[in-house]
């Protein structure tokens, strides 16, 4: 049987995020991507007001179709209370750190940047990752963003080009097994 809890419509046919993540708190975790198209032109990353694209959602499904925890950054203001993060282009894969609860978020590009971007447990939520006034570090369309010093940039970036040296992060894991000592606690991503 199914039951839908949330349907998002979708304005292109990609950067439709693609993963579902229990947290830590017991919370559903839903990353969207932008819509899709190029660039953003909706600007629906960066929109908090009736926009839940380009996002990282946090929902209780606990009830159904679901509420919204009360700690989530936007309840009690303007914004969508579902939404956790903002800035994100396409979310392809993100995780918990199984031991510290961080989150971990592979962030697919526009064409020339992938990052990863990094959210420790605790922190309250809230952050904006900065899409698409910035691809990774770097600006992108900074036309009507926020400043600066407002988002959070990611923790690794890597350039992708026509070489397929990088094209699309995928998204990890922190190594916590006992096999491979040296790599305990480290990060482990692939690319497409």
């Amino acid at each position: 049987s199914v039951e839908i809890l949330l349907k998002i419509t979708q304005p292109f046919t990609n950067h439709n995020g693609g993963n579902l993540e229990f947290g830590p708190d017991g919370y559903l975790y839903i990353g969207t991507g932008d819509g899709g198209s190029g660039g953003d032109p909706g600007n629906r990353a960066q929109d908090i007001t009736d926009q839940l694209l380009g996002k990282m959602l946090r929902i209780d499904v606990s009830t159904v179709p679901y509420s919204i925890p009360a700690s989530n950054p936007f309840v009690g203001i303007t914004g969508d209370d579902e939404i956790w993060h903002v800035g994100l282009r396409n979310p392809w894969r993100f995780s918990f750190d199984r031991e510290t609860g961080d989150l971990w978020i592979g962030d697919v590009g526009q064409g020339n940047w992938e990052e990863v971007d990094f959210e420790e447990s605790g922190s309250g939520g809230g952050r904006n990752y900065g899409w698409r006034c910035y691809e990774g570090n770097k600006d992108f369309n900074t036309s009507g963003c926020s400043p600066k010093n407002t988002m959070t940039f990611p923790v690794h970036e890597y350039f992708s080009d026509e070489n397929n040296l990088g094209c699309s992060v995928t998204g990890g894991y922190v190594y916590r097994g006992n096999k491979y000592p040296s790599l305990y606690g480290t990060y482990i991503y692939g690319d497409y």
